[in-house]
């Protein structure tokens, strides 16, 4: 992440704002993609990683196309579905097809292989996210978790957490809900807010990051769609479709609140990272 000075108040949350227009982004005619972090042809030595996340890639896949198998390793890697339908297929043996408000998630450890294809007539939307594990050369594993708009419309519902975190069940490979586990310090909530809802947040670690979901469709100008506006005890800023911030958490953060002033629902994600 960039350089910047700290906040002014040092109880209070800073806010460092990563904006659409300024992230990496690529048409590939089948694949439409944005990059917070540097990633394949999009390099820059300010956005590289941030805490343990190290990729946040917003794509959109045309049906029948995806990306062919391919190997990882020694990443946590996590999907979460916006739209369509997402089918993968991996060298553990797992084959599944994921619809909206599903979250994969495969600990690549000492290596696997995988293919993502959008799956039916409709393009898949999801975000692709990476996080580097506190444990090298783990055995792989694969996990799926299911969270409704229900389960998430004007709350925070926690999506991924570490392993031994409240609720954390590694012994259910699939389950309705509960987060899948990760193998880093590394919590992730997502929330549906309606247009006026007003929702806070207390993050407990030492950074973190939120990102505002593209649901209006792929714009590589200035953002537009969904508006929230972000405030902590000494700040304020404003955030729409496709934008992010990093936060920079004091030892005695007060709390995160998230308001949705614009005219549509918005889809949030916030990373708590130690």
């Amino acid at each position: 992440m960039s350089s910047t000075s700290q906040s002014t108040n040092a109880s209070s949350t800073h806010f460092l704002p990563r904006l659409t227009q300024h992230r990496g982004h690529a048409d590939h005619g089948w694949l439409k993609t944005f990059h917070t972090f540097s990633f394949a042809d999009y390099f820059d030595p300010s956005h590289e990683s941030y805490g343990p996340l190290r990729v946040i890639n917003e794509d959109r896949v045309m049906p029948p196309e995806g990306f062919g198998t391919h190997f990882h390793r020694e990443f946590e890697i996590f999907s979460y579905i916006v739209s369509g339908e997402l089918r993968h297929k991996d060298s553990m043996g797992n084959t599944e097809i994921l619809p909206r408000g599903s979250l994969q998630m495969t600990s690549a450890g000492t290596g696997i292989a995988h293919s993502e294809y959008a799956h039916g007539s409709q393009p898949v939307h999801f975000l692709q996210i990476w996080s580097k594990p506190t444990t090298p050369r783990l055995k792989p594993t694969y996990f799926t978790r299911h969270f409704p708009d229900s389960s998430k419309l004007n709350k925070w519902v926690c999506v991924v957490a570490p392993l031994g975190a409240e609720g954390v069940d590694p012994s259910k490979r699939d389950a309705e809900n509960g987060p899948a586990p990760v193998h880093s310090p590394l919590t992730l909530y997502a929330t549906l807010l309606d247009i006026g809802v007003k929702l806070g947040k207390e993050l407990k670690g030492r950074k973190g990051y939120i990102h505002l979901i593209m649901t209006s469709g792929y714009n590589t100008g200035k953002a537009q769609g969904a508006t929230v506006k972000l405030k902590s005890e000494s700040e304020e800023i404003m955030l729409r479709e496709g934008d992010g911030a990093y936060l920079q958490i004091p030892i005695n953060a007060s709390e995160l609140v998230v308001e949705n002033v614009g005219d549509r629902k918005a889809e949030l994600l916030v990373f708590d990272m130690s």
